[in-house]
């Protein structure tokens, strides 16, 4: 006797496993939240953020804060894709696959970046930190919810 469904179709294979499609939400997005932060720390910042240019707070606006709502909301985006099609009916857990890994990414920053002694992690910089992720989330969320309309 066999272990596994007949289920017939993928989709229906899937419609009884809700946390594997959110474990495979959760895998993609950490793919291209790692990916998309090592590209924007390897290549943007060394070229464009440098020292000189991250005085002024428009500067850091501009060169730290946007790249990384573009990275959230791209995170976003392809975590909300990759969830599979019976679970995206249920918010909560289509939230959940979509914004667990940019919110997870966020707290072990704030986490591995309190005790280095050169950052200062002011409230400026904590809540600025934190308008970026809901400001990712939103956008990368909603790009999803257009592209699910089309």
């Amino acid at each position: 006797m066999s272990h596994y469904r007949n289920y017939g179709s993928p989709a229906q294979a899937d419609a009884g496993r809700p946390f594997f499609a959110l474990m495979k939400a959760w895998a993609a997005g950490l793919v291209v939240l790692l990916l998309a932060s090592y590209l924007q720390s390897a290549y943007f910042y060394g070229s464009f953020a440098t020292a000189e240019k991250l005085e002024s707070f428009s500067n850091v606006l501009w060169l730290i804060h946007l790249p990384n709502a573009v990275c959230i909301a791209l995170t976003v985006w392809v975590s909300a894709r990759v969830h599979a099609e019976p679970h995206r009916d249920s918010t909560v857990q289509h939230m959940s696959a979509a914004f667990a890994v940019p919110v997870a990414g966020q707290i072990v920053a704030f986490a591995l970046s309190a005790g280095l002694p050169w950052r200062n992690l002011g409230v400026v910089s904590v809540l600025m930190s934190v308008a970026v992720l809901v400001v990712g989330c939103v956008a990368g969320y909603a790009a999803e919810r257009l592209r699910e309309q089309d």
